[in-house]
């Protein structure tokens, strides 16, 4: 998906000043953009390493402003980092609000936006109809979920991507060479915060549970931020009806006459909603006679993995399709197309009758708790850094499905004094080491406390950064580890 050339003749773009917050994924297509469309631009960026020194030199040489490090607040003209006569900020979704350069913004009568709501702001300029956004929020499942709704979509013949916070940029897909029918779009609480006038055409929370508290600053403001998906909202709001708490971000959403409330269910649905039928998912929504009719969408095979929380995945994104109008029959088939993306959920290999489990994208406690209700009985592999949360509530609800424990990275004593409190009674094998070849150490424990039949099963509740890069390495090293011991058993 590659960008356009925008046309430079947008009379209220030029010579507007424009400042960019961020270099990075988001930053660097949006200041070049910008400036595309005749935009005095301004890129600040707090950091300075051998990345943003050569994303800067790129840029410089197009013509475009960027202030590193030190000389993004001393070069501005502003003590806090906002360049002289700034009209706009557009920033990255990872700057926090408390930001001072936000701050000297609000003071000075600044807009701010984030790359999402530039994206929202500009979709009409490719001189075609914009196409409407079935938008995705959540702490887990995001992702997931929007590729399973852009393979549904696929499957009834529409043209459409799945764009956002899933790593492909919005900007490209608005301004792009190619037109779409309908956009899937994940869209994170950060980018919800600076996005305020972003519409859907429906939109679903898949659940909410403490996460980025630290960028948030509290509970509170993170679920009104994932709130603001629904503003706005056309034709449906889609909630989980098992966490009540996004069902409450409906009813205090402004929508458009008409647009409605449509739950989605791992039990028997009511009426307006998705669920769970004997082994089908159906709806109960999108049909004729809502309070005596159920259409069969597809059968709970048909979802891959059928794990619990992944089954709601595919409900929601059925919901939204549906939304859109689209037939049970491209459900049924988008659902059997969709190959989930690796280190979710991911069978690695069974090996003396253990089948070993790569969920490493759980990186807070929702997701691991969905990935530990998934298999009975298990041996958890545990660690890495706890951004601020607490494990008491995790580990008391899965105590009973754990035959052991093996616990790696910096904040692991946190889960270890959580299991002494709440499941004393599992075995716990504690490595104090944080380097990479602990995964490898970490599976060879795992292999010794699991039984036949057992899972062992990666779903570390916390991040990765203080042993590997991202998560996806912290799932390779595990699959290694896992296929080197079984080439010991061969």
């Amino acid at each position: 998906m590659g960008s356009r050339q925008v046309s430079t003749n947008v009379p209220e773009w030029q010579g507007k000043k424009v400042t960019v917050a961020g270099l990075g994924v988001s930053g660097v297509p949006a200041a070049r953009v910008l400036h595309g469309l005749g935009a005095h631009v301004t890129v600040v960026n707090d950091g300075e390493d051998e990345r943003a020194r050569a994303q800067a030199a790129e840029l410089e040489a197009e013509g475009i402003t960027v202030r590193l490090g030190g000389r993004a607040a001393s070069d501005s003209g502003c003590a806090a980092g906002l360049p002289e006569g700034t009209e706009l900020i557009v920033t990255a979704p990872g700057w926090r609000p408390d930001n001072p350069l936000f701050a000297a913004a609000d003071a000075a009568g600044v807009p701010v936006w984030g790359d999402v709501e530039l994206a929202w702001q500009l979709r009409g300029l490719a001189g075609r109809k914009p196409a409407p956004w079935l938008a995705v929020t959540g702490t887990n499942g995001k992702t997931t979920t929007v590729r399973m709704l852009a393979s549904i979509l696929e499957a009834a013949g529409l043209r459409t991507a799945a764009v956002g916070n899933i790593g492909v940029s919005l900007l490209d897909a608005v301004l792009g060479d190619e037109e779409y029918d309908v956009l899937a779009v994940e869209l994170s609480s950060y980018q919800l915060h600076w996005a305020p006038s972003v519409r859907a055409h429906s939109a679903a929370v898949l659940n909410l549970a403490p996460d980025h508290l630290d960028w948030h600053g509290s509970m509170e403001a993170y679920a009104a931020d994932k709130g603001r998906v629904y503003q706005g909202n056309t034709v449906a709001c889609v909630y989980n009806a098992a966490d009540k708490a996004t069902e409450d971000l409906v009813r205090e959403a402004d929508v458009e006459e008409g647009c409605r409330a449509i739950g989605f269910t791992l039990g028997t649905p009511g009426p307006s909603q998705v669920g769970i039928v004997e082994d089908l998912l159906v709806d109960r929504a999108f049909v004729e006679n809502r309070q005596k009719q159920a259409q069969e969408l597809a059968q709970v095979s048909d979802v891959r993995p059928p794990a619990p929380h992944n089954i709601a995945n595919a409900l929601a994104a059925a919901a939204l399709a549906r939304a859109f109008g689209v037939e049970p029959s491209a459900v049924r088939e988008g659902l059997r197309n969709f190959r989930p993306d690796a280190h979710r959920i991911e069978y690695v290999e069974e090996v003396a009758g253990v089948s070993y489990i790569d969920d490493s994208k759980a990186t807070n406690t929702h997701a691991a708790e969905a990935s530990l209700a998934s298999y009975d009985p298990i041996v958890w592999i545990a660690g890495g850094l706890a951004k601020g949360a607490t494990f008491d509530e995790l580990v008391a609800k899965s105590a009973e499905r754990l035959r052991g424990v093996v616990l790696i990275g910096a904040d692991r004593d946190l889960i270890r004094e959580a299991l002494a409190r709440h499941a004393p009674q599992v075995p716990v094998v504690d490595l104090d080491r944080t380097d990479t070849g602990a995964m490898a150490a970490a599976v060879q424990e795992a292999a010794r406390l699991a039984r036949p039949g057992d899972t062992v099963l990666l779903a570390p509740a916390c991040a990765s950064m203080d042993m590997f890069v991202n998560y996806n390495k912290r799932g390779e090293a595990f699959a290694d580890a896992v296929r080197a011991h079984a080439a010991g058993h061969a």
